[in-house]
């Protein structure tokens, strides 16, 4: 065991002390970690990439047990095997390296492998759920460790019956993939189709000029991503807002089930917000690349992304009557 801060061990680079930090290299030792805990009665958060974490200031009364089990092997012809602690970028180079299609528009993606079926991580007309056959979880309320079909988790828009509890602990996935030249069609290239390797690198270039590849270098990657969804609103919800901006063109996207997706990053500009707001000298600031990203400009803590946060939700919310949902889980913290 030893200590570290969680600005050591989330993209946001903030966060406080936790009591103790596990760091487990296999999926039994995961699980083993997870369940003397539990027995113990002690909290944890489980750390795979921390991607998608936004952690308190101050000392915690947690454990930080981090999912290093990082193997990544082909079961068959097809069927890729990853552990939760493998960098999810790494399965998607995997998988193109043998020549396997389904998740290279999800290249680039921060975090890891264990994350991705909790918040069904998608971009580009892509999603984790398209490939997903099944879950190794440990089941912290039953004490079982078992594969779980992917059909079991309600895996729905950046959702799934995983995300905000603590039911269970993901220790390997299995994706299905498809051998092929060609990637999935590419939503930001019109349905287009490229070369495998090529798609790769498109997205990855995608990706860098929007500050979304990590680069220790770069502020404007110290995030936790896309910081809210999009929403999905009643279509007359949806007028609403096109009615109030006046501009042609807004992003809109129908639902099966009759609703409209809004772009969130559409909204905050539209709502006062630009790229870089509210300056510079600020310690946590929107993105320069991109309005979806809160960024940590080097001195910042999470009193200061919570509070930036809450100024974009709240403008957004009294100039559209739109509510944005963070994507990040919140610990020790509230918006």
């Amino acid at each position: 065991m030893s200590t570290s801060s969680f600005s050591a061990l989330t993209t946001l680079r903030v966060g406080g002390t936790p009591r103790d930090v596990v760091t487990c290299t296999s999926a039994g030792e995961l699980a083993d970690t997870v369940a003397g805990l539990d027995a113990a009665g002690s909290s944890l958060l489980i750390v795979g990439g921390g991607s998608n974490l936004l952690v308190a200031d101050g000392p915690l009364e947690l454990t930080a047990v981090v999912a290093a089990n990082e193997g990544i092997a082909l079961i068959d012809a097809t069927t890729i095997r990853a552990g939760a602690g493998a960098v999810w970028d790494d399965v998607v180079s995997f998988a193109v390296e043998h020549g396997l299609a389904g998740i290279e528009a999800l290249s680039g993606i921060p975090g890891s492998a264990g994350a991705t079926p909790v918040q069904n991580v998608g971009a580009y007309g892509a999603e984790v759920a398209d490939v997903l056959t099944r879950v190794r979880l440990w089941n912290r309320e039953t004490g079982v460790d078992e594969w779980v079909p992917a059909d079991s988790l309600d895996l729905a828009y950046r959702y799934s019956n995983l995300k905000f509890t603590s039911r269970a602990v993901v220790l390997e996935i299995e994706l299905q993939l498809a051998a092929r030249e060609l990637s999935a069609p590419l939503r930001h290239l019109g349905g287009e189709r490229l070369p495998l390797a090529q798609a790769r690198e498109n997205i990855l270039a995608t990706r860098r000029a929007k500050g979304m590849v990590l680069d220790a270098a770069d502020h404007d990657t110290w995030s936790a991503g896309s910081f809210f969804t999009n929403p999905v609103v009643p279509p007359e919800a949806a007028d609403r807002v096109a009615d109030l901006v006046g501009e042609e063109g807004m992003p809109r996207y129908p639902q099966p089930d009759g609703r409209v997706k809004l772009s969130a990053a559409w909204l905050i500009e539209r709502a006062g917000f630009p790229r870089g707001y509210p300056g510079e000298g600020a310690p946590a600031r929107l993105s320069t690349k991109h309005t979806l990203a809160l960024t940590n400009r080097g001195g910042a803590r999470a009193a200061d992304i919570v509070e930036l946060a809450r100024e974009v939700r709240g403008g957004v919310a009294k100039k559209f009557g739109v509510t944005l949902e963070p994507e990040p889980v919140w610990v020790g913290v509230e918006i």
